[in-house]
């Protein structure tokens, strides 16, 4: 599985998970839109072996017809025997990859020896992964960060273990675990990075269009780009990055986001977790905010429908 995840991935573009944001409604209009490798939310290994519902929730899949996105599950957590576990899992093994989170730098996370934190302890790191390679049965990839501190940047390091580990690709975040998500992000540590591993590498941080997209590849030499923040709102993007001229019909993806979203959860469920989306779709419209703080104010799925429809209708 480690030598040919390249020839897996229908193309160089993946969709970098962001908690609160790649829901299965994202996640499927990812796919739409061409997205090579596409990430679920980071979920807690922990809360899957304890059989929490929510956990479980997170772990839908949904697919457009004869899409050839790869669908990754991403798990954080700091035992391996854990992972060893849930690897194991049919909920886990439906999707075609395993992602491990070594990059989130949220305190909640990092106080318990997660996310960012194992780039501080690489025995552990590599143990993790391994307990994953051994259990899952598909490809094993990891995202991790430049580093923890300024004065802590271990990312080629880090890189080397995870290869060493098993992992068939890897996502380098270009900023340190205490820069969280400010200042630029370093694609000259990327560049380090993918000189330093045969396996694939995805470039991930401030990648918002394809110029800045081909431009982060050439500079990094990285096999691909991951996109964050720079897609949600505008899925479409992926098209664009694959050379397409990105056309899309806003209203159809946003009601096919409410529809996929409520296959899977409860309405006043997705009443809230569609508020941001919502939001993110139509930022930037001239008339837009007064709209946005009315859906803001629903707890009701139709309303919010009614709201964006009625906006997007009068344009």
């Amino acid at each position: 599985m480690k030598s040919d995840f390249a020839s897996l991935v229908p193309n160089r573009y993946a969709q970098a998970p962001l908690a609160g944001y790649t829901d299965v409604g994202f996640r499927y209009l990812c796919a739409k839109y061409r997205c090579g490798l596409i990430v679920s939310e980071m979920v807690s290994a922990m809360s899957l072996f304890q059989k929490n519902k929510v956990a479980f929730d997170m772990l839908g899949i949904e697919a457009p017809p004869g899409s050839d996105s790869l669908h990754a599950v991403q798990l954080f957590g700091h035992r391996p025997e854990i992972f060893a576990e849930v690897a194991k899992y049919d909920e886990v093994r439906k999707f075609d990859v395993v992602d491990i989170n070594m990059g989130c730098p949220v305190p909640k996370v990092t106080k318990n020896g997660e996310g960012s934190a194992l780039m501080r302890n690489l025995p552990l790191a590599s143990a993790i992964i391994q307990s994953v390679v051994r259990n899952c049965g598909r490809p094993v990839t990891v995202k991790f960060r430049k580093g923890y501190t300024e004065n802590d940047v271990n990312a080629v390091e880090f890189a080397k273990m995870c290869a060493d580990s098993g992992a068939s690709a890897i996502t380098v975040h270009g900023r340190t675990k205490e820069q969280m998500y400010g200042g630029a992000a370093d694609m000259d540590i990327i560049a380090e990075v993918a000189a330093a591993v045969d396996i694939p590498v995805y470039a991930n941080g401030d990648i918002d269009g394809a110029e800045k997209a081909s431009a982060v590849l050439r500079r990094t030499g990285a096999f691909g780009a991951a996109v964050g923040r720079g897609a949600v709102g505008r899925p479409w993007l992926y098209d664009c990055l694959n050379g397409g001229d990105g056309k899309h019909d806003l209203l159809a993806d946003i009601e096919t986001h409410y529809d996929i979203m409520l296959k899977h959860l409860p309405p006043r469920v997705v009443a809230g977790e569609m508020k941001k989306h919502a939001a993110a779709y139509l930022k930037g419209m001239r008339g837009a905010k007064p709209v946005v703080n009315r859906i803001f104010s629903s707890s009701e799925v139709g309303e919010q429908l009614a709201l964006i429809r009625e906006f997007i209708g009068s344009r």
